[in-house]
Order: C-alpha cells, then structure tokens, then sequence
C-alpha cells in the first residue's frame, strides 16, 4: 500500500495538522457541520478552518437554491468569458462544460440520467474493484457488486447521492458531501469537489478529509469525456506521453500485468489518429511538464484541440472510446479518467492512501482549449 505522507509534492496534497485524537476529529466532525467545533476555542477554530476553510463553509444563498426536477437534481452554472459549466446537485459532476457554442466536455442531456459516469467523481476508489473484496488492517471488507455482471464494484459509492452546495461564485462552485460508514467501507470521509474557471479554462479539485476515528483506504478518480466536437473520435488525434499500459482480462477488465507501450497499437505519446481502435485501458508512467503536469490531448477535425492535464497526485489515466455505451453515445466522447489509484486498487494497494483520522488528501486536474496542428496534435 502507498502512504501519501512520504514526499514533499504529498505534503503539499495531505494535511495532519486537523488533529489525530479522537477529540479533535469529533469537533472537526461538529466544525463540519455547524461551522465550528462544540468548545474550540476561536484562535482553534481559525487554525482549522484556515488549512481546511471548507468545514466552516455556509450553505449557498437562497438565490441558488431552485429545486430541479432533472434526473441529475439541481443545477449550478458558473462561467467565465465565452466559457460555461453546468455542476449536478446529483454525484456532485459536471454535465457540460463549453467554449462559445464549441463543446469541450462531451455532455449528457438535462432531461436524462448520467450514463457512463459522465462527469462524475469517483470516491473512494475508481475503476473496479474484483468481487467487490479487500483486506485493510486485518480486515476483510465484502461492499456491493454494481457491476454484476462482471462480479466487480466499480467507481466507489458517491456517484447517485445528493451532493451540497455549500459556495457559488459566477465562475467557482464547491460541492461538498459526507460518506458515513456503511457495509464494506466502515470509515468517514468528508469530501469535497471545486469547480473553477478562469482564463486557464476549468480546473478540478478533489478533496477529502478523515473525520472517522480510524485509518480509512482512499482514492478518488473523475470520469469527463473529451468531445470531438462532431462526429465521432475517430478521427481525432490522440496524445498522451505515458510509457505504460495496465493490461486487463477480456472478461471482467481486471488488471493481469503491464506492458510498455512502445511498438504496441497503444502508443500514442507523439500523436496519432484513434481510428477505430477500442480502448478501455489505463495508462501510467505519464510524462510531466515543469509544473509537474501529465497531459491528454485531443486534436480535433474543427481545428480545436482539447488539453485534459493531471497533477502528481493522478499518476494514472484512463482513456475509454466508450464502445459499450448506448449505441446513439458510442465513441463520440473520449473518456480521459484521472485516478489517484490503479484499477483493483483496494486490492493490490497499487496508489491506494492511507488516509489517517484528521489527514485531508487533494488531487487537482483540468482542461484547456487550443488551437491545433493537427499533423502533430501539438497546440500551438
């Protein structure tokens, strides 16, 4: 298992400093949902609230909170210029996220459910999970199988609560809920997801914080589809700088070994064409630039290109051309997923934190939009 307290880049993601004792973990608890904790004092209050400012948030003003009868609840918009997103009351995801009338996330509509995850954070673990089984300090835990047909649990348990806003700025949007225990996850997360558009375009942040009494496994994934703007993404350009391939069963797409990608027809760290090629694999060993960023880049037949980067903390993506969706969805998105955790990783530890009572993990992602060379999928 991989303890994220053991380099300068983790010290920067997890925060001890909201207090280990059980005593200071039950006022976080009370911080968190009251606004401070029952006998802190203020010069306490003002320390925990400024390294973690969300347990002190307030609900989002009455002028936001129009009830919705979409299927995904209610609806926050935040924009900034010609930039528009759409955040979901339910799974706390983004439905849409456009450029002028360009779309850069591929959506799902108003008046549907979200189908294939589409948008939606992935806590506290991403991808599957086999038979739904793992052991973590001497434990075994057994959740429920939501991919029945594959024997596996996939995509954590956060994707059909209700999610609440607790701030909505016109161009950032915080969405926050708590996992309680439940059956196979006996642990408490409080978690948080921050929308942000500026001139950079949209910018992610994931975060979550231990207020149980006990060390909890943690990883958190997203789940947003690149658009190819018309069509499907065939013919798009796809880049992505990762060295290797984590190779799954045919079955139940459960991880058997890694392969480097070079020679093989998953090579696509200078550039290439999608054609046809069915993809559903995770990638890691990603190339980062000086900001510590790996990258996915999308070029498109319109002349856009659509950069999807990743900090440290998602040292895997992966890439999905969406083949087993509904046939009128089918590869016209490209799912570019980050995830703080290999598949299996309840299972094999392979990324899995250890997230201790009080200890608060972040992990951040974005999007850009430019214009492409379309020889190379490079922007320019």
């Amino acid at each position: 298992m991989v303890n994220s307290t053991n380099d300068a880049d983790s010290e920067r993601r997890t925060s001890p400093d909201a207090g280990s004792s059980a005593e200071r973990v039950a006022e976080l608890r009370a911080a968190l949902l009251e606004g401070r904790g029952p006998g802190a004092s203020d010069q306490e209050v003002a320390r925990h609230t400024r390294d973690n400012p969300w347990l002190s948030a307030k609900p989002a003003p009455m002028e936001h909170a129009g009830r919705s009868h979409a299927p995904s609840g209610e609806q926050f918009e935040i924009a900034h210029g010609d930039q528009r997103a759409t955040i979901v009351e339910v799974g706390g995801g983004i439905r849409c996220y456009d450029v002028g009338d360009d779309q850069v996330l591929q959506p799902y509509a108003l008046d549907q459910m979200c189908d294939g995850a589409h948008g939606a954070p992935l806590v506290p673990w991403p991808n599957r999970l086999a038979d739904g089984r793992y052991h973590f300090d001497g434990v075994d835990h057994q959740v429920a199988l939501t991919e029945p047909e594959k024997n596996n649990a996939i995509h954590g348990f956060l994707r059909w609560r209700s999610w609440r806003c607790i701030e909505h700025l016109d161009n950032r949007v915080v969405m926050t809920t708590t996992l309680f225990p439940l059956q196979g996850y006996p642990f408490t997360l409080a978690v948080r997801v921050e929308y942000h558009l500026d001139d950079n375009g949209l910018r992610v942040t994931t975060t979550a914080t231990n207020i149980g009494d006990k060390a909890a496994p943690y990883a958190c994934g997203q789940h947003p589809y690149l658009s190819p703007a018309q069509g499907v993404v065939d013919d798009c350009i796809l880049q992505l700088q990762a060295e290797t391939r984590i190779l799954t069963d045919p079955q139940r797409q459960l991880p058997t070994g890694t392969e480097p990608v070079d020679g093989t027809r998953f090579d696509f760290r200078h550039g290439r064409k999608i054609g046809t090629l069915a993809i559903d694999d995770a990638f890691t060993d990603l190339t980062r630039d000086s900001d510590g960023r790996a990258w996915v880049r999308l070029a498109r037949g319109d002349g856009r290109g659509i950069g999807l980067w990743v900090d440290e903390a998602y040292p895997f993506v992966e890439i999905y051309t969406g083949d087993t969706l509904a046939p009128d969805r089918r590869r016209r998105g490209l799912g570019a997923e980050p995830m703080t955790g290999a598949p299996n990783a309840l299972q094999s530890g392979d990324g899995l934190v250890r997230l201790e009572p009080g200890e608060t993990f972040a992990a951040s992602w974005g999007v850009t939009v430019t214009e492409q060379d379309q020889r190379s999928g490079s922007g320019r």
